[in-house]
C-alpha cells in the first residue's frame, strides 16, 4: 500500500498489521529503503534461536562456506552486535576503519560485516542499550556495500528481543533456520522464537539439530511443534569446537563435516 496511514490494515511480510501509531509508519519508510539499498541480494536467511550455546555461530558460518562452495556468492552478518564472534571463528584480525559505505570484510570469497572489525580487542566489550544496538543492525542494512549477492546469511543473537525485533521488523526475510541442540531446554528455546517469527510473519524454513548424540530428539520437538521441515542434524564432533576457536571453518578443513552441511544447504536451496 503507497502512502499508509493511521488505521491502514498492511501487510509486513506474511502478517497483517494495523498501523496504530505514528512510530510504524517510520519503520515502514526505513522498511522500503533498507529493501532498495539490498536489492542486489537474492536471498536473506537468518540462523536463529531464543537460547545461547546452541551453535548459532557455527551454523551460520558453515552453511555460509556450504552455499560458498556451491558456486554461490554469499555475505555473512554478524548480527550478535555487543557480543560479536564472527571474527574470533573466522580468524579475522586487524582493525577497520568504520568508513562509509560499510566495507565487508572478504574470507575465501565470502563477504563477512562485524562489529568485531571496529575494536582494537576482541575481549573488549562493547556496552550498548537496545537502541544503539537496533542502529547499528540498520547500518549494516543500510550502509554496507554487500554488492550483488545469491545469499545474505544473517547470525542472530539470541533471545526475543531488540535484535532480532529490529531484523524481523525492517528486513524482507526469506525466513530463518531455527537451531537446537537434543536437548528439552533448547528446543523450548527454539520454539519460542519460531512462534515469534510466525507472529512478526517471517517464514520458518525449518529446524536443524546441532550437536546431536546420533538419535535426533530437540529437533524433532522443535520441527513437531512448528510444523517445520527438519532439514538435518550436525552430529556431536570436537573438530568442529577445535577448529572454530583456531578460526578455521570446519567444513573446508574436513570432508564429513563438509557433507553435512552441504546437504542442509541443498534442502534449503530447493525451497527458494
Amino acid at each position: 500500500m503507497e502512502n499508509p496511514k493511521i488505521g491502514d490494515n498492511i501487510n509486513v511480510g506474511n502478517a497483517s498489521v494495523k498501523v496504530e501509531h505514528p512510530s510504524i509508519l517510520n519503520v515502514l519508510k526505513q522498511r522500503e529503503n533498507i529493501k532498495k539499498r539490498l536489492s542486489g541480494i537474492k536471498h536473506r536467511i537468518g540462523v536463529y534461536s531464543a537460547k545461547g550455546g546452541v551453535g548459532k555461530t557455527t551454523t551460520a558460518v558453515n552453511l555460509a562456506f556450504a552455499l560458498k562452495e556451491m558456486g554461490y556468492k554469499v555475505g555473512l552478518m554478524d548480527a550478535d552486535v555487543d557480543c560479536p564472534n564472527l571474527a574470533l571463528f573466522l580468524g579475522i584480525e586487524g582493525l577497520q576503519a568504520a568508513e562509509y559505505p560499510l566495507k565487508p570484510v572478504e574470507k575465501d570469497g565470502v563477504k563477512i560485516i562485524t562489529t568485531a572489525v571496529f575494536v582494537d580487542d576482541l575481549r573488549r566489550p562493547i556496552i550498548w542499550r537496545g537502541p544503539i544496538i537496533a542502529k547499528m543492525i540498520r547500518e549494516f542494512f543500510e550502509n554496507t556495500n554487500w554488492g550483488e549477492l545469491d545469499y545474505l546469511i544473517i547470525d542472530l543473537p539470541p533471545g526475543t528481543s531488540d535484535a532480532p525485533l529490529s531484523i524481523m521488523q525492517l528486513l524482507e526475510l526469506d525466513g530463518f533456520l531455527l537451531v537446537t541442540t537434543p536437548q528439552h531446554v533448547a528446543a523450548v528455546n527454539a520454539i519460542k522464537s519460531g512462534r515469534m517469527s510466525k507472529r512478526m510473519g517471517v517464514s520458518i524454513l525449518g529446524v536443524v539439530e546441532n550437536m546431536s548424540t546420533g538419535e535426533l530428539r530437540g529437533s524433532v520437538e522443535v520441527a513437531k511443534s512448528l510444523e517445520c521441515e527438519l532439514l538435518g542434524s550436525i552430529k556431536m564432533n570436537d573438530k568442529i569446537a577445535r577448529m572454530s576457536d583456531e578460526g578455521k571453518v570446519p567444513l573446508v578443513e574436513d570432508e564429513s563435516i563438509k557433507e553435512e552441511y552441504i546437504n542442509i544447504a541443498r534442502k534449503l536451496c530447493k525451497r527458494e
